[in-house]
């Protein structure tokens, strides 16, 4: 009996062969708590294993496996991590009582990787199989670089942005190019999607990018019930992402306008006092330009009663974006800054090691990360090669787009218009929701969406030169000649 072996379990099993292998075997790889894992430790029940750890060890330099467990502390910030935490939580109560390993979180980050990576090969579009081949290793290579994947055992948000980003665009070019997508299949779209959207407040633009995105599904199929459902759906969508960034805690909003009128608009300002003006706020809150939310040597102190009714009653978002768009070389200024930062993938000043593996304070691992500094160390990160980046690759879906046919390859390639989108959307909340605050890792999404079109780029110019080939091939058959 002859067995006939499928693609996509071929490139999921190397595709997990390859997480065990960076994620569940020594050195122990993540990355280093900068703050931001209290967020989310308290609502999945878990806490520091050792209490008495100093704050030199247990931030920025090492890693960590295992944690301890205290009380589910419910209330305050909001993220879709925080249901995969707490599932994590649960299910390490019932291996350890008594501690909580990491490795429970990142094989759940795997568990959702695997299936996106299935869902898109088992779905794969029509292409020759040395293209497919070549595919497949391209989506290896770059998106199992360790700068991607220690970002699994940790409690960061981003391992979330990345594995539900991808699942979503999966489980969307399956939709489209299905001659008849199911109701789940619909379902679970705007469950990752929701989960994406939800992850992180700057995320939250996304989200109704892509319930417009659902809105395209509504000619897919006939019947009533698919169309209320598309309709429900991505209003609902919609609705959860509002929603998100309304319950986010006032201290939360607090930190983000602080970040990105003191750490952005004036910092390296030449007119602080007329831009404070302005924005409508009081000139003695000069002293502040270019700090920083957690610095402790500023002349006012960021809690200071005082700055309530002189700063954050006084001042929004949109009153940043409205500055922006009266100033758009300023505007430049702060995307140029973001280009410095946007092609590192990783916080390189964040370790990777636990302390017990004898690797100095700070170390990182570059055990499989050729994509990651390749991109770091070779790509120019220049506001021009972004733009010009976009440029061209705009340029080759619009042609595409003008090609095709079928409404529903028309809208398969609105798929590529959309992540590019996702990657500017990306690559400026950050400025305006927290200035020039950890640049390094707000642009983690951006990098995503940028590797995304890269590969995408590259398999297309593969099937092009391919579909040459055989054409020429066709032609050389028929005239008899060779070349």
């Amino acid at each position: 009996m002859k067995m006939k072996v499928r693609l996509e379990w071929v490139v999921v099993l190397i595709a997990a062969g390859v997480l065990f292998e960076m994620l569940f075997t020594k050195p122990f790889i993540g990355v280093a708590n900068n703050g931001d894992f209290l967020r989310v430790m308290g609502a999945g029940g878990i806490d520091f294993l050792h209490v008495g750890e100093t704050a030199h060890d247990q931030y920025y330099g090492y890693a960590h496996s295992t944690y301890g467990y205290g009380s589910f502390q419910f209330g305050g910030y909001f993220s879709s991590q925080i249901v995969l935490v707490v599932l994590a939580s649960l299910i390490g109560r019932m291996l350890s009582r008594e501690v909580f390993d990491i490795h429970v979180l990142s094989a759940i980050y795997s568990l959702v990787m695997l299936t996106a990576i299935y869902v898109f090969f088992k779905y794969r579009p029509v292409a020759s199989g040395f293209t497919t081949a070549v595919l497949s290793l391209l989506i290896l290579f770059v998106f199992f670089d360790t700068a991607y994947l220690a970002y699994f055992n940790s409690f960061f948000g981003e391992p979330v942005s990345l594995v539900f980003f991808l699942l979503t665009l999966s489980l969307a070019f399956v939709i489209v190019r299905h001659p008849s997508p199911s109701l789940t299949l619909l379902v679970f779209y705007f469950i990752a999607a929701g989960f994406l959207a939800c992850s992180k407040i700057q995320n939250v633009p996304i989200g109704a990018a892509f319930a417009l995105l659902g809105l395209r599904f509504l000619p897919l199929q006939e019947g009533r019930v698919w169309r209320r459902r598309v309709l429900s759906l991505s209003a609902s969508l919609l609705v959860l992402s509002a929603g998100v960034y309304l319950a986010a805690p006032k201290e939360l909003k607090h930190i983000n306008l602080y970040q990105t009128v003191f750490f952005g608009i004036l910092k390296d300002s030449l007119h602080v006092t007329t831009d404070l003006h302005e924005l409508g706020l009081s000139d003695e809150l000069a002293v502040l330009a270019g700090t920083n939310f957690f610095q402790d040597d500023t002349a006012i102190k960021q809690t200071d009663p005082r700055l309530q009714s002189a700063f954050y009653d006084n001042i929004s978002h949109k009153d940043v974006m409205l500055f922006y768009l009266r100033h758009p070389a300023r505007w430049v200024s702060k995307l140029e800054q973001a280009a410095v930062n946007s092609m590192s993938i990783r916080p390189y000043y964040l370790g990777n090691f636990e302390k017990s593996e004898g690797q100095p304070y700070g170390a990182l691992s570059y055990r499989f990360s050729l994509w990651s500094e390749f991109k770091h160390t070779y790509m120019p990160n220049h506001l021009w090669f972004v733009v010009s980046f976009y440029l061209a690759y705009y340029l080759i879906a619009f042609i595409q787009y003008v090609r095709a046919k079928l409404a529903s390859e028309k809208t398969f390639i609105e798929i590529f218009f959309l992540i590019g989108a996702v990657g500017l959307f990306a690559l400026m909340i950050p400025l305006l929701g927290d200035g020039e605050a950890d640049l390094g890792k707000h642009l983690f999404l951006f990098n995503v969406t940028f590797d995304v079109m890269a590969v995408s780029s590259m398999g297309w110019l593969l099937h092009t030169a391919v579909q040459l080939f055989h054409r020429l091939a066709a032609k050389s058959r028929t005239t008899g000649s060779s070349f």
